[in-house]
């Protein structure tokens, strides 16, 4: 009996072995699940509604500050020697210029779809225009050189990536992308001190910035209850709560104290 079963046992370990091979050679590899595609939070035009309004100083207009450009005559050249501070810009009857106006609360748990159309920076005139902007996580930046002399810039967030590109007349555009939202990024020009603008980066569409006359409009909002802020680079950031019904306008103004 003995003797049998060693005379098996290399059969066996054959056995054994094309076993274990034939059920090697038949597995497969478990295939990766795909992701499931992102739900977009879509707004129902029927029942959006708008809140608009305007930011206003009051008190003394601060005086405006002169900028040395004296070391870039290619600079002085573009202002016909003379360029101020453009921090704190107080238009007609106290509005104020370059304020950056966002919905802060209220659209929480809400995906919205990232925008493909690049956000423009242009390094025009030895200043960063525009000065103060918006952006959506994941939109394109795109960074121009309309000027014939080469500048540097140089976003400084918290939360995303900081980098810093020069780029000289004629070169191409450069693209970034800022992957979180951030409230707002500073960005210098290492080339020339006073080139300075600010970058607000959300992951919804609901910002602007105001023009010479300070008004803002933010449209398309679903309805409910927002906290509205708005953030200027002097005057800091002051907010307010405001309620939006179907298919109506929300008005919200802001007072900026002065001295």
């Amino acid at each position: 009996m003995t003797r049998s079963i060693q005379a098996l046992h290399p059969c066996l370990l054959t056995l054994a072995a094309g076993l274990a091979l034939g059920c090697h050679s038949t597995a497969s590899a478990p295939s990766p699940q795909s992701q499931p595609a992102p739900q977009y939070f879509k707004v129902d035009p029927a029942t959006a509604g708008t809140i608009h309004g305007s930011i206003h100083f009051t008190g003394k207009k601060p005086a405006a500050k002169l900028i040395d450009m004296s070391e870039d005559p290619a600079c002085v050249e573009a202002h016909k020697g003379k360029a101020y501070d453009e921090s704190l810009i107080i238009g007609p009857h106290g509005a104020v210029v370059n304020a950056f106006v966002y919905i802060e609360k209220g659209l929480e748990g809400k995906v919205f779809e990232t925008p493909t159309r690049p956000v423009i920076i242009d390094q025009r005139g030895c200043w960063f225009r525009p000065r103060v902007l918006g952006i959506q996580v994941g939109q394109p930046l795109e960074v121009v050189n309309s000027d014939p002399v080469t500048h540097n810039i140089h976003p400084m967030p918290s939360m995303n990536h900081e980098w810093n590109h020069s780029q000289g007349p004629g070169d191409d555009p450069i693209t970034r992308k800022f992957t979180k939202p951030e409230i707002m990024i500073p960005v210098k020009c290492n080339i020339h001190s006073w080139m300075h603008a600010f970058i607000g980066v959300l992951d919804h569409p609901y910002f602007a910035t105001t023009g010479e006359d300070g008004s803002f409009t933010l449209p398309n909002l679903p309805p409910g209850t927002y906290t509205v802020a708005v953030w200027q680079e002097k005057l800091g950031t002051s907010r307010q709560q405001a309620t939006v019904t179907p298919g109506n306008n929300t008005a919200v103004n802001f007072v900026f104290k002065g001295q």
